[in-house]
């Protein structure tokens, strides 16, 4: 049997135990004692109505309306380079020229089979015409007659096929020397002297004169929207007083792999002299209006595989996904055509964290 002290002393440590209990259960209970979460700090933006006439803004360069590679047609070893990048060529003018010696000796050879075979002709053609009076006297026979014709014929086509030979060995010591088809400035050299090269390699490429275009890489929106009647304003990107008209001349039907931009060109009326070839400009145009609302690219999120916003409700600081219809995405903005208004704030930070009716905090704002 326990002494009596010993069973005070644990019923009273029991009682302790049991109180305790009893005390965190009531407060788990009563809800009071627990902490409310958290407001999750966000960031936001007012959603803005599209402005009308939107402007945009496009840097480029300045190249010549036409460019031309020229090479030579047949390959040798390039003996001489005439012209050197900035110079201005004539139509017709050498600009290259190849050895020449291997072409002078196929000439010579051609001339010379040409004459033999002449004077073979002429000799057949002599036994011809006696077969054919001792024909008609009746002196000699029809095969004679016949075999005179046929050699005639024979020796009338090899001088044929020696006087093409010889327009080709002309023609070729002619393709030594590469000259300028048209009037231009050199903007781009290919080989240098003592370089052996292939028939079509990139000798020389000249910017012909005749017109001058501002070419530009237009992002795909703006293509879509824009209009080849649409006025550009084209200016120098380090003096914007030197400027000049422009109409979209050109766009590349296929965009670029990498940017996914369009090669845009823009023929400038009259530049002036100091819009030169290399230059880079910056062209300005307004394009056509569209309805909207423009948020942050950042600021949709996709709810049930839909695009949506998060919106803030600013009188209890609780987030909702809005469904949205997007009208227009670029890389830093997208333009919605349904589903917010202009003045609704949206958070454009932490959009896949949250959650419908969370408490937020605006960055910047007391909590």
């Amino acid at each position: 049997m326990e002494p009596m002290s010993v069973v005070r002393w644990r019923d009273a440590a029991l009682g302790l135990v049991l109180a305790a209990t009893l005390a965190l259960a009531g407060c788990d209970d009563g809800g009071e004692v627990a902490s409310e979460p958290e407001a999750r700090p966000v960031r936001v933006v007012t959603a803005v109505e599209r402005e009308p006439g939107e402007l945009v803004v496009l840097s480029g360069i300045v190249e010549a309306k036409t460019e031309a590679d020229l090479g030579f047609r047949i390959g040798g070893r390039v003996v001489e380079r005439l012209v050197d990048v900035g110079d201005p060529v004539q139509a017709g003018q050498p600009v290259a020229r190849l050895d020449d010696e291997d072409e002078k000796n196929s000439l010579r050879a051609a001339e010379a089979s040409l004459l033999a075979a002449e004077g073979q002709m002429i000799e057949a053609d002599g036994n011809y015409e006696r077969q054919r009076q001792l024909l008609e006297r009746g002196f000699t026979t029809r095969q004679r007659y016949d075999e005179a014709a046929q050699v005639l014929r024979t020796l009338s086509a090899q001088v044929d096929a020696a006087a093409a030979q010889l327009d080709i060995a002309r023609r070729r010591l002619d393709d030594t020397v590469l000259l300028a088809d048209a009037a231009g400035t050199v903007t781009a050299r290919g080989a240098e002297p003592g370089e052996v090269v292939q028939a079509g390699r990139m000798i020389v490429r000249i910017a012909r004169d005749g017109g001058r275009d501002a070419v530009f890489d237009a992002p795909a929106d703006v293509v879509a929207r824009g209009s080849r009647d649409l006025p550009i304003e084209v200016s120098l990107s380090i003096d914007p007083s030197v400027s000049a008209a422009g109409r979209i001349r050109e766009v590349s039907p296929q965009a670029d792999a990498t940017t996914g931009a369009f090669r845009v060109r823009v023929a400038l009326d009259a530049p002036p002299e100091a819009m030169r070839l290399g230059s880079t400009v910056t062209g300005r145009t307004r394009l056509e209006s569209i309805g909207g609302i423009k948020v942050p690219a950042s600021a949709l999120a996709r709810t049930g595989g839909e695009p949506a916003v998060w919106v803030v409700d600013p009188a209890t600081s609780t987030v909702t996904a809005r469904p949205v219809e997007v009208l227009l995405y670029r890389p830093s903005e997208v333009v919605l055509a349904g589903g917010l208004a202009a003045g609704e704030i949206v958070v454009t930070a932490g959009v896949q964290t949250l959650r419908a009716g969370q408490k937020v905090r605006l960055m910047g704002e007391p909590s």
